[in-house]
């Protein structure tokens, strides 16, 4: 615990890249009309969850007007919406919603964090900025000493936990194992699996549905035992 207590200061005082450090702020000075009367974040999002979790979720980066905005990875935006509920249905959640960093939300087994820990201009990091980054996610899933399953949402994440895999030591393999909806890849002492990211342009297009995301939930907690 005293370990992910150390990232978690050290991600949200995190100052590394100067293009993400502009951005984020910009955005929480300006807000959007919605959101007026928020006090943003406006700082990196650190990951969230239960210490002994047996399945890490990870996603792409913290949405401008969601993470950024509360505090809290996925909270306060539709693609959290879409997660939360998921994990609430199979178990991993106390409640299906997930608004504020002071809304009662608890995970039972399960931790959620991202590869990159600021939202990025378009969603889209540069490979400098995921690199600056992947150090903390290298770090939880060092702390996190039951994990065992691993939850990729789109193919950014997918890249990002090879490479934070990679890195602590594990053979990932050549070729690397290609990211696709219910993929699976063991590496080291984890199972990766993949899931569409529950963004809208997903969602609302069916392209990923409730059920194909608590069936992704599911094999990760039968995965991590």
């Amino acid at each position: 615990m005293r370990e992910l207590d150390r990232i978690h200061d050290e991600v949200i005082a995190c100052r590394r890249c100067p293009r993400l450090v502009e951005w984020r702020e910009l955005v929480a000075h300006e807000k959007v009309a919605r959101f007026a009367g928020w006090d943003y974040w406006g700082r990196p999002v650190p990951g969230f969850g239960d210490p002994s979790a047996g399945v890490m979720i990870v996603g792409l980066a913290p949405a401008a007007h969601g993470g950024n905005r509360t505090g809290r990875i996925f909270t306060g935006d539709r693609s959290g919406d879409f997660l939360y509920a998921s994990m609430y249905r199979v178990g991993l959640a106390n409640q299906p919603t997930s608004v504020s960093r002071d809304d009662g939300l608890r995970l039972d087994g399960a931790y959620v964090a991202a590869v990159n820990r600021c939202a990025p201009p378009a969603n889209k990091p540069t490979p400098t900025e995921r690199d600056n980054c992947l150090p903390y996610l290298e770090r939880e899933i060092e702390a996190l000493a039951s994990l065992r399953s691993l939850v990729a949402l789109g193919a950014f994440a997918w890249d990002g936990l090879l490479r934070a895999l990679a890195a602590l030591g594990h053979a990932v393999g050549s070729p690397k194992p290609r990211f696709g909806h219910a993929a699976e890849a063991t590496i080291g002492p984890y199972v990766m699996v993949g899931c569409f990211h529950p963004s809208q342009q997903n969602t609302f297009t069916g392209k990923l549905t409730a059920t194909m995301v608590d069936d992704v939930l599911r094999r990760a907690v039968q995965l991590a035992g």
